[in-house]
């Protein structure tokens, strides 16, 4: 203690802080308050900002709906090379024109596409969308998740997820997996969204004196066919259940790398990882399990590398305690829905690694976060 007495553990610091947010929020949420803050010349921009950014929030559904109706009707695609009007449009598309004409006039207000006049062409934003590879599959699956959605409250005291748990069976086990269509219809989606993915983890992966990779629970082999064109030298692995497996040899041929990867087919959940790799993938895996799912897989990819071999983690991940919208709203409420898994930090899952036996851990700074981030570790030599 000194001269000026006491100091201020954090608990009373911390007590200051939420008091002084209290007044805060209680003054906001005074009825008039917004009114005062949008008169005032001194506070009106701040009032506009947070207003409309709360109406941002609001109106998201409303907006997702604009982009899905677009896709549904390859409207980025007709509108991609020249000004198209809504009457000239309307009988192709089946639809009324001034309803046409309404879903044009919101894609312009969102920036998907531009008004020319009376005609509408696709913006900067539209003409992405089919560029980005599994982008519009995406967008046409979370039809699924709004579902889910509905009734959010519902969701979050809801045991085993909603509708979208049975369209990821595998997350619940190779049994619940095992019918060859539904494995199909889950592997498509996986191989059509995994191309970002890939191009992003392996931008930031250290693949430097690999000699043989293994990519455990890759599906049909997307992440694995980015890393045999980007490493021409590398051998390669692929580990998932058997009714997936099934589609992954038409896919890797197609490819031209039907003798260069090797396919093992097997449940991580119930069965050992074979050797010889030096370096183990986990692509968009974790995130879909609970926490003792993935200490006992961490644990079996751990037994299965050799001395000095690395593990590599590839997916949306949560901001910890600076909290950001891919991970911790869209991806967590994902999670929830399909009934198992969360999103964790890279710091959680550098923890789980160095529990599991690995040192080295590393998490690159991600390029895009609503993608993928990226954390690796090392078995001691």
């Amino acid at each position: 203690m000194d001269a000026a007495g006491p100091h201020p553990g954090p608990e009373a610091a911390g007590r200051r802080r939420v008091s002084w947010r209290g007044l805060r929020n209680r003054m906001i949420g005074r009825r008039g308050f917004q009114s005062f803050m949008a008169r005032s010349p001194l506070t009106r921009w701040f009032a506009r900002g947070e207003g409309a950014r709360l109406f941002d929030i609001v109106a998201g559904f409303v907006h997702s709906q604009v982009l899905l109706a677009h896709v549904e009707l390859d409207l980025f695609v007709i509108c991609r090379d020249a000004p198209q009007r809504p009457e000239a449009l309307a009988p192709r598309l089946g639809l009324p024109a001034d309803r046409l004409a309404a879903l044009l006039q919101a894609g312009a207000a969102l920036g998907l596409m531009e008004r020319v006049g009376d005609a509408f062409q696709t913006g900067r934003v539209g003409a992405a969308v089919p560029g980005v590879p599994g982008l519009a599959a995406m967008i046409r699956h979370n039809r699924i998740l709004y579902r889910d959605l509905a009734d959010p409250v519902r969701l979050l005291g809801a045991e085993g997820g909603g509708e979208l748990a049975r369209f990821w069976p595998y997350v619940f086990g190779a049994g619940a997996a095992a019918d060859p269509d539904t494995a199909a219809a889950y592997s498509e989606l996986m191989a059509e969204t995994q191309a970002l993915v890939a191009e992003d983890a392996l931008a930031m992966a250290d693949l430097e004196g690999v000699r043989h990779l293994m990519d455990v629970g890759g599906g049909t082999g997307a992440f694995l066919s980015a890393a045999a064109r980007a490493h021409p030298g590398l051998a390669l692995t692929l580990f998932d259940l058997p009714a997936v497996l099934a589609g992954a040899g038409e896919r890797l041929a197609r490819a031209g790398l039907a003798g260069r990867v090797t396919l093992v087919s097997g449940s991580f959940r119930d069965d050992p990882l074979p050797g010889g790799a030096d370096a183990i993938s986990l692509v968009r895996v974790l995130f879909d399990h609970s926490d003792p799912t993935v200490t006992a897989l961490l644990a079996r990819v751990f037994a299965a590398l050799p001395p000095g071999g690395r593990v590599i983690v590839a997916e949306p991940m949560s901001g910890g305690k600076r909290p950001e919208p891919a991970g911790d709203a869209y991806f967590a409420f994902y999670c929830l829905a399909m009934g198992t898994g969360r999103v964790r930090s890279a710091e959680r899952i550098g923890a789980m690694l160095a529990e599991a036996g690995f040192e080295r851990i590393t998490a690159p700074r991600p390029r895009r976060p609503y993608v993928a981030s990226v954390v690796m570790g090392r078995k001691p030599a």
